[in-house]
């Protein structure tokens, strides 16, 4: 307990010296911004406490990095997205919590004031081994790092009305779909194609695809934002509402006082070579967050 107390008081104490630190580069092509945050919380109780619960630990962290080149007609726009958490619970061990890691650039040419052509290419997958765990707190594998991955490579044109808002058609977007060391060990998804992938192989590909890709990040009140990215993916040859994938990463997020800011976000994921119903994780926190750009924020 005193070891935890401890941590804490590290934590509040180095919250107070970080806050947004933003120091303008005019005459850069380049608009940088850095985010990094951690939450920590802890629960803990006495031998006779009767109202009952566990003992516990948990932490998650997230980093963002943002670096988008702008001259004349020409752009290029560069994100690293990644959140990782676990908590611990007595008699349990540690077990994730949240784990996203998505790399994304795009090189982009304007034909109009709302309009781009563009091509990307994206990364999504996760840091950690992830379980389903049973009643008798025994666990099966059910994805590693790398396994799943998909890797998209998209071509078409993007939609930016706002500078909080923008959107992504591409209709042409093949994907390849990665899991490491396919041998049965993700029995517990599929005994045949976990994630898609046939047994005894690492990858599959999809060449004739569709994806929509759509971002939203504006402070909707003082001191409170929100912010979502959606993603469709739908493969031509195996076209029907079933087989279209879905995934929503949504984050709202307040600043409490100077230093400290509460976050609620959800995922929800719909992917029919995964399972057959939509997937959800939802996360609350607080915690501290420190960010640094290199522009100020039009208001």
């Amino acid at each position: 307990m005193k070891k935890i107390l401890s941590l804490l008081l590290v934590a509040l104490s180095f919250s107070q010296t970080i806050a947004q630190i933003v120091k303008p580069d005019t005459a850069s092509n380049w608009r940088k911004k850095f985010i990094l945050g951690l939450n920590f919380n802890q629960a803990s109780f006495s031998s006779n406490w009767k109202g009952g619960g566990i003992n516990s630990v948990g932490l998650n962290g997230l980093l963002n990095y943002k670096a988008n080149y702008r001259k004349g007609k020409l752009s290029w726009d560069n994100e690293a997205d990644f959140l990782y958490g676990f908590v611990r619970n007595e008699g349990q061990g540690f077990r994730k919590t949240v784990d996203r890691l998505f790399l994304d650039t795009k090189v982009g040419y304007s034909i109009s004031e709302k309009w781009d052509l563009f091509t990307s290419l994206n990364l999504l997958s996760q840091f950690a081994p992830g379980y389903r765990y049973n009643d008798d707190n025994t666990q099966n594998l059910i994805s590693d790092f790398f396994a799943p991955a998909f890797i998209t490579s998209a071509w078409g044109a993007e939609y930016h009305p706002s500078k909080f808002f923008r959107m992504r058609i591409s209709p042409f977007a093949p994907r390849i779909t990665i899991v490491q060391d396919n041998n049965g060990r993700f029995d517990a998804v599929s005994t045949t194609r976990p994630y898609g992938v046939e047994i005894g192989k690492d990858t599959r590909f999809e060449w004739l695809a569709f994806q929509l890709l759509a971002d939203f990040n504006k402070d909707i009140f003082q001191n409170v934002n929100l912010s979502w990215r959606y993603m469709m993916f739908a493969n031509y040859e195996t076209l029907s509402a079933k087989n279209i994938d879905h995934r929503l990463d949504l984050t709202l997020a307040a600043k409490v006082g100077k230093f400290f800011n509460v976050n609620f976000g959800v995922i929800a994921l719909y992917d029919s070579d995964q399972t057959d119903g939509v997937q959800l994780n939802q996360l609350f926190n607080i915690g501290f967050l420190y960010s640094f750009q290199n522009f100020e924020e039009k208001k």
